[in-house]
């Protein structure tokens, strides 16, 4: 119980240190953002989900509608609104080609390999949705070249922001 307990404090600290721009990274602020959003084509969106009831899904579709070239990355999954699922992020950039933004759905302590993998295959973004703190994957982002955007949601982004 005690250790829950220390685990949700330290998750709350982080989140907090992510709002407030404080942390061991630079994350991108609003004027950043919609220079990203605006120059970006193609977001690898990394746990989309063919569930309607999830949060990716939607998130998908608004990016999709947006105008920009979405491709899921998820090994569980064949294909997202009609776009062939890859299983990973380099395989979606071998068939595909580069990425812009690597928009990730997952919990937070499973973002490091999609960080490093981000890396890896030239990202221009790690972008961390809402809810999702890991500093130790937006450190590795940072120090691989990529600007990193942790705790936001690209579909709010893009419609409070604009494209």
């Amino acid at each position: 119980m005690a250790g829950e307990r220390a685990r949700a404090l330290a998750r709350a600290r982080d989140i907090l240190d992510a709002q407030e721009g404080r942390g061991p990274v630079r994350l991108l602020d609003d004027a950043g953002i919609v220079q990203l959003l605006r120059q970006a084509r193609r977001i690898a969106v990394v746990g989309a989900s063919s569930n309607p009831a999830r949060a990716s899904y939607g998130v998908f579709e608004t990016l999709l509608d947006a105008g920009y070239d979405c491709v899921p990355v998820n090994p569980n999954e064949r294909e997202v609104h009609g776009r062939q699922a890859f299983a990973s992020l380099a395989d979606a950039v071998a068939e595909t080609g580069p990425v812009d933004i690597v928009d990730v759905f997952r919990r937070s302590e499973l973002c490091v390999p999609h960080a490093r993998e981000a890396v890896a295959v030239g990202a221009g973004c790690l972008w961390l949705q809402l809810g999702v703190v890991n500093w130790e994957a937006a450190t590795i982002a940072a120090e691989g070249g990529l600007a990193v955007v942790m705790d936001r949601c690209t579909a709010i982004e893009v419609g409070r922001l604009g494209r």
